[in-house]
């Protein structure tokens, strides 16, 4: 193994970095021969003459190139789906659920991850799939790598170590890390056990969201991104390399750990961010702004303004307004709003909506606070109120999700779901209004 872990901040920066000094050429990309011995590889997340500004790749120096592995063989999906999603219609109804299960025999983060729904198709690089996972043994002698998209991990329980080919990051409950699209990694439990959510997103990589009118500062900072440095394994074995590729995922054998590379330099790299360190911007005057404000990072669609995939936190936050309903106000969306709870509650639900848990409200699907949240606040005091220990999140996207049947038949599925609103009974008074004005 290279350095102790360590990390370069910035967000889609140029970054270089070396493990064994004298690994990265200075002033040429690809020696003719490399001082220690190193292959050179260059790593593309982006076509080749995409815009400067985002265009993504990393120059690799590492033991042996990506090629030196055995063919392909597909194996079984469990239960990770992929776009098209066909197995279930989609549905008008809210639906919830509870957190998934901590599994009982040994599973580690690929066999424990559970796809729960998403639209668009990997093959035209569009949409989102969303998983959970839940694991209790780490990766050992196997190795992922996602062909589709990227992967957006949200711990909820359980701190991680992501050895990825550029370094390692963990990654703990209330941070979130991000695995582009092809980087191949190991995941290594901290704790015992292991769960939380994950974005796959088979677009456009997620990036900082434009800032407008709010100006130069708020929201996500670029310099509160971590990107790894340099660390390799230079270890000979029996090895698996697992690849999802269109929807299905394939292994092949490995007689060395991929994750070898002894520097590299460029902006195609993982990356983690503490949510702790999000500036919320919020209202000090009156009503609910749009939850578009707590928008973490963006996945452009390529209609301007809306998202292929948007990915949004409700943190710890002061509220602050005048003569109005504090939390979430009853709406509905022309997106489409999967959420999960990390830590806390989540101030526009009494109950039922719990860490770990889930809720997906499609197109036009009407939701809201729920009964006795909506009483509660309407009665409140009105005066500054700090929502603490609370993070909440959420995955907007412009395509509807459609729902995996596990997500259908499973028995964290919540039934009942619909009856937190019933609650809400019929408050209009004719007879308390004032007369009609004359025109």
């Amino acid at each position: 193994m290279g350095r102790e872990i360590a990390y370069q901040s910035g967000f889609g920066n140029e970054f270089a970095t070396e493990a064994v000094e004298g690994a990265l050429p200075v002033g040429q990309n690809a020696p003719q021969e490399h001082a220690l011995g190193l292959y050179t590889e260059q790593f593309s997340g982006t076509p080749f003459t995409a815009p400067r500004g985002v265009n993504r790749r990393t120059w690799t120096y590492r033991i042996r190139p990506s090629v030196t592995h055995r063919p392909y063989e597909e194996m079984a999906l469990g239960l990770i789906r992929s776009g098209p999603f066909m197995e279930a219609p989609p549905t008008p109804n809210q639906l919830r659920w509870d957190p998934l299960p901590l599994p009982e025999r040994e599973t580690d983060f690929v066999d424990g991850v559970v796809t729960m729904g998403g639209n668009g198709d990997p093959a035209m690089q569009m949409g989102v799939a969303i998983h959970l996972y839940a694991a209790n043994r780490s990766m050992h002698d196997r190795f992922f790598a996602d062909a589709d998209g990227e992967l957006l991990i949200v711990p909820q329980m359980g701190p991680l170590r992501l050895a990825t080919e550029l370094g390692i990051l963990e990654v703990a409950p209330g941070e979130i890390g991000v695995i582009p699209r092809g980087v191949k990694f190991r995941v290594e439990l901290l704790g015992r056990q292991a769960r939380g959510y994950i974005c796959e997103n088979y677009g456009l990589a997620f990036r900082l969201p434009e800032l407008g009118p709010i100006g130069a500062n708020g929201l996500a900072n670029a310099r509160d991104f971590l990107a790894p440095v340099a660390a390799f394994e230079d270890r000979d074995g029996d090895f698996i390399l697992v690849t999802k590729f269109q929807g299905r995922l394939w292994r092949a054998a490995i007689n060395h750990s991929p994750l070898d590379v002894v520097a590299w330099h460029g902006n195609y790299a993982p990356y983690k961010y503490d949510l702790a360190r999000f500036n919320c911007i919020n209202t000090v005057s009156f009503d609910h702004p749009d939850p578009s404000i707590y928008t973490v990072l963006s996945s452009p669609s390529a209609i301007p303004g809306t998202a292929n995939c948007d990915f949004a936190i409700f943190p710890p936050r002061w509220l602050v307004a005048e003569h109005s309903f504090r939390p979430p106000w009853f709406h509905r969306n022309l997106m489409n709003e999967f959420m999960g709870l990390v830590f806390g509650a989540y101030d526009a639900k009494a109950e039922g909506f719990v860490p770990g848990g889930a809720s997906l409200h499609n197109c036009m699907a009407g939701h809201g606070p729920d009964a006795e949240t909506f009483e509660r606040a309407s009665r409140a005091e009105l005066k500054p109120q700090y929502l603490a220990g609370t993070l909440a999140f959420m995955f907007e996207t412009q395509l509807v999700v459609r729902p995996t049947e596990f997500a259908m038949i499973t028995r964290i599925l919540q039934h009942e779901y619909f009856e937190c609103w019933q609650g809400l009974k019929k408050r209009f008074a004719a007879e308390a209004m004032a007369a009609p004005k004359s025109r």
